[in-house]
C-alpha cells in the first residue's frame, strides 16, 4: 500500500506522540496570533470562540495526512483547499499565499523545534523529509513558490518571520481567549513551553518568558515519559475535558477514510466548491 507519508518517516514519529503535538501547537499557537492574517481567524470566528476545540480539531486533520494512505491524504488536502475556497468566497477575496506559507512553515518549524525540545537534534536527512513532507501537502493545495530543500527553506521561513508579523488587537484578544479558556495557571505553563520553542523574534513581540525555569521538569518528564506520573502531567497541561483527546494523540489514526467534518479546520465557515487551483 502506498502511504502519503512513509510509515517509517520521522514525520510520523513526530506526530504519533502527544508531547510533540502539544508543543507543536503551543508554538504554532504563539506565532499565528502575530500573523498578519490573523483577522481570517476572526472572519470565521471558530478559533477565539473556542481555540482549544479548533486546535484539537487542526490537529485531527494534520494526523490523518500524515498517516493515511496517499488517497486518503490526498482527499483530506483537497477538502482543506475547498474548504479555504469556501471561505475566501464568502469573504470576497483571497487569502494571500504568503499566509498559506506561512501556515505550512510554521508546520515544518515547530514539529523540528518540538521534537528536539523533547527528543534529540534532527539529522538532515530527516529535516529534508519534514520540509518535503508539508510542502508537497502545499503543492497539492495549489500554493506556489514552495522550498525544495531545507536550506530554501531556512531563507524563506526567515523572510516571512520579518515581513509577517505585527502585534495587533487580534494578538491581544487571542492571548486573552487562551487564558480564558486555560485558566491563569495552565496560561503560565503554555507561554513557558510557547517560549521555549518559538524563535526569538516571537518571543520578544510576546514577551514570553525563556522557559528555562521548565527546564528541570523536563528533564523529570523525559525521564519517566513512560510511567503513569508522566500520563498525570501531560494530562494536566490542559481542562479534564479535553484528556481523553490528548492521550488519544498518542494512537495512530484510523487510517481508512478521511471524513469531511463540519468545522475540522480552523477557517472553516460554510461549504463550498473548491475554489484553488490544485497542483498535480
Amino acid at each position: 500500500m502506498r502511504y502519503f507519508v512513509a510509515p517509517t518517516s520521522i514525520v510520523r514519529r513526530i506526530w504519533g506522540s502527544a508531547d510533540t503535538v502539544l508543543f507543536i501547537f503551543a508554538g504554532a499557537a504563539a506565532e499565528f496570533a502575530l500573523n498578519k492574517a490573523v483577522d481570517w481567524l476572526y472572519f470565521t470566528g471558530r478559533l477565539p470562540a473556542d481555540p482549544l476545540d479548533r486546535l484539537f480539531s487542526t490537529v485531527d486533520y494534520a494526523r490523518r495526512i500524515v498517516f493515511a494512505e496517499q488517497a486518503g491524504a490526498e482527499k483530506a488536502i483537497d477538502t482543506i483547499a475547498a474548504i479555504h475556497g469556501a471561505v475566501e468566497a464568502k469573504r470576497g477575496y483571497a487569502i494571500p499565499d504568503w499566509a498559506y506559507r506561512d501556515v505550512l512553515f510554521m508546520l515544518v518549524a515547530y514539529s523540528m523545534r518540538a521534537f528536539e525540545v523533547l527528543e534529540r537534534p534532527l539529522r538532515a536527512e530527516e529535516r529534508e523529509e519534514i520540509v518535503d513532507v508539508f510542502c508537497r501537502v502545499g503543492r497539492r493545495m495549489g500554493i506556489p513558490n514552495l522550498p525544495t530543500s531545507y536550506a530554501t527553506w531556512l531563507v524563506a521561513r526567515e523572510q516571512h518571520l520579518t515581513d509577517n508579523l505585527l502585534l495587533s488587537s487580534y494578538t491581544e484578544d487571542l492571548y486573552r481567549q487562551y487564558e480564558r479558556h486555560l485558566g491563569w495557571a495552565r496560561f503560565q505553563l503554555l507561554r513557558g513551553v510557547q517560549g521555549m520553542v518559538v524563535p526569538a523574534s516571537v518571543r520578544t513581540w510576546l514577551a514570553l518568558p525563556d522557559g528555562q525555569w521548565l527546564q528541570p521538569a523536563l528533564g523529570l518528564y523525559r525521564a519517566t515519559r513512560q510511567l503513569s506520573l508522566s500520563q498525570w502531567a501531560k494530562s494536566a497541561m490542559l481542562p479534564a475535558a479535553y484528556r481523553a483527546r490528548i492521550l488519544a494523540l498518542d494512537a495512530q489514526p484510523a487510517e481508512a477514510a478521511v471524513p469531511v467534518k463540519r468545522g475540522s479546520c480552523p477557517f472553516h465557515h460554510a461549504p463550498g466548491a473548491d475554489s484553488r487551483q490544485r497542483a498535480a
